[in-house]
């Protein structure tokens, strides 16, 4: 799997880390000061990118989390299978098959030929927009 780590304390929104072994997006991170019962605690409120389901994580500032590497790539659709899109890198000229963008504007634009940017995230792939 390809993440790195880092301290909850050094997040900020718009970040990305990995909760439940679901990599996601930070929305909104809110800190409790240090009491006399322990150190300081973050409240992290995070979307999952592939589901974008809420996740949510308690944790001490300077405990270790998981970050996602996101390996954006291009590709050009070659066919259009339903749900699914049949996509080739336009580096390594791999094909392979990839679920369809439940998101209007961007499943709007896809059709044989267009050229779209993808992610590879911890071992999955998601479009991410048309070019």
């Amino acid at each position: 799997m390809s993440i790195t780590y880092t301290t909850v304390g050094e997040l900020k929104v718009g970040s990305y880390v990995v909760i439940d072994n679901e990599p996601c997006r930070v929305v909104d991170i809110t800190k409790a000061k240090t009491g006399k019962h322990g150190s300081a605690k973050a409240n992290v409120v995070a979307t999952s990118i592939f589901s974008g389901a809420k996740k949510t994580l308690m944790a001490p500032v300077d405990a270790q989390v998981e970050v996602p590497m996101i390996d954006k790539r291009v590709g050009q659709v070659i066919a259009d299978m339903g749900d699914k899109l049949q996509l080739m890198d336009m580096e390594s000229f791999e094909t392979f098959d990839i679920e369809k963008p439940t998101e209007e504007d961007i499943a709007g634009k896809i059709k044989s030929g267009v050229e779209v940017e993808y992610w590879l995230i911890m071992g999955r792939r998601k479009i991410v927009r048309v070019k």
